[in-house]
């Protein structure tokens, strides 16, 4: 037990070095800049277009792929839509204050451009194998695209190792927490609903990415609506405190005059820090769902692609940021009371039980969705380090994690989690820079008209 806690310290000192380093968040948030520079503000230009190819336009089933643009989207937002948006964003405004959520909105614009980016290029470097099976990803990007064996390799091995950790047993643990909040009696029978948890998460990764595509278009829209509504609700009974709310969000996040400048860099740390975890821009997961797509034409995925940063935090973070900074919840925050525990308190106080009961069940439903969206981003990457071989196996593993997870403290595997996240980037990162040229052609040639009918 020594050597675990000793191993638990080593690994969050690391963990806590590489995500409040200011070169890790200025690579992430400095590339997000570039490419929105070098794409010519592609997520305004894009925006219209984007989601007239979500609603069904353009499409066509005799395209390569497996499953449709919206299906693509839904199930790379079952990755990111997550414990961040609950936890998460509480946990931004514990630590830094209500300013974060600015920098929050900031990862979200400039990931914008960066999932467009990554995106795009998992479709043109993808593998298609005979019987219409695909892999892509960064992985592939680096191989097909840049010849970067050794680096496809570094990045397949990282996001094995993830999806163990922050794509399953954090996420059970997740579920459970959720579930705590209706059920309190349920933490006695954690392995018992863990074992419950791996048949769900099994019935729906053994039948591959169609059927996580199908469960994800499902409850990804449902979840997220659910969530907002009572959202909306708890901001209408706080409506007149709502401009005051923008005005402390932005005058913390921009005024070191007011508030100080070490205030400011708080705001700013924590605020882009959890932006980049909860929306996952340059982390390479989501390419890896959305080269899956069913389409001859990258761009058009890439845009479908960057809507996810939009959805995940300039929609959901920012509704559950306003929520906890208009009810004053902020000036609560504790070491008992953050995270989720924060968020279910802010909604609780405008809603009552009803508030514990949301922020519970929107908790389990965006952990599952997150199991089962990350168990294709792990079996794609043993795919590609292992054969087809290794697949079926990965799934079964995978599936017995989940009881693990639900019933077992966790901070270990979090600090591996987080650890194995950042060195995801660092390959995915030097790729998109590499191919950022590659990726403006095909986008000017997308959008001159010649491929755009």
């Amino acid at each position: 037990m020594e050597f675990v806690q000793l191993l638990t310290d080593l690994t969050g000192k690391l963990s806590g070095l590489l995500w409040g380093n200011p070169l890790t968040l200025l690579a992430l948030l400095g590339t997000g800049l570039y490419l929105t520079i070098r794409m010519g503000l592609i997520q305004v230009r894009g925006f219209k277009h984007a989601i007239e190819l979500i609603s069904g336009k353009h499409s066509c089933h005799t395209h390569p792929g497996e499953v449709a643009h919206h299906q693509a989207l839904s199930t790379a937002l079952s990755a990111t839509v997550g414990t961040g948006n609950i936890a998460g964003v509480a946990t931004a405004i514990s630590l830094g204050g209500p300013g974060a959520l600015f920098w929050m909105w900031v990862t979200a614009v400039f990931g914008m451009a960066t999932k467009f980016t990554e995106c795009t290029l998992a479709i043109k470097f993808r593998n298609i194998a005979p019987n219409g099976e695909v892999a892509g990803g960064p992985m592939y990007t680096l191989l097909n695209g840049l010849n970067m064996k050794r680096m496809a390799a570094c990045f397949a091995i990282f996001a094995l190792v993830a999806s163990f950790g922050i794509g399953n047993m954090v996420q059970a643990n997740s579920v459970m927490d959720g579930l705590g909040y209706i059920f309190p009696q349920l933490h006695d029978y954690k392995w018992l609903a863990g074992c419950l948890l791996a048949m769900l998460v099994g019935m729906v990764i053994l039948g591959g990415v169609q059927r996580i595509a199908r469960v994800a278009s499902a409850i990804v829209p449902f979840m997220a609506i659910t969530y907002m509504i009572a959202a909306l609700l708890v901001l209408i009974n706080h409506v007149t405190d709502i401009p005051a709310a923008f005005s402390t969000i932005f005058n913390m996040a921009l005024n070191p005059w007011s508030v100080g400048g070490a205030a400011v860099g708080e705001a700013i740390r924590w605020g882009v820090a959890r932006g980049l975890f909860s929306n996952e821009a340059g982390l390479g997961s989501s390419p890896m769902a959305h080269a899956a797509a069913r389409t001859n034409e990258p761009v058009r995925e890439g845009l479908v692609a960057m809507m996810e940063p939009f959805v995940d935090t300039l929609v959901i973070c920012t509704m559950t940021g306003l929520v906890i900074v208009v009810t004053g919840t902020w000036q609560e925050s504790s070491d008992t009371l953050m995270g989720a525990a924060l968020t279910a308190h802010a909604f609780g106080g405008s809603l009552g039980d009803a508030g514990a009961w949301v922020v519970g069940g929107g908790l389990t439903l965006f952990a599952y969705s997150t199991i089962i969206a990350w168990s294709y981003y792990g079996d794609r990457s043993a795919y590609f380090l292992f054969g087809e071989r290794a697949v079926l196996p990965y799934r079964v593993v995978y599936t017995v994690l989940v009881v693990v997870g639900a019933a077992v403290p966790l901070q270990l595997v979090w600090n591996i989690a987080d650890i194995t996240n950042i060195l995801m980037a660092l390959p995915n990162l030097l790729g998109l820079l590499l191919l950022a040229g590659l990726v403006k052609k095909l986008k000017d040639d997308y959008f001159s008209g010649t491929e755009n009918d």
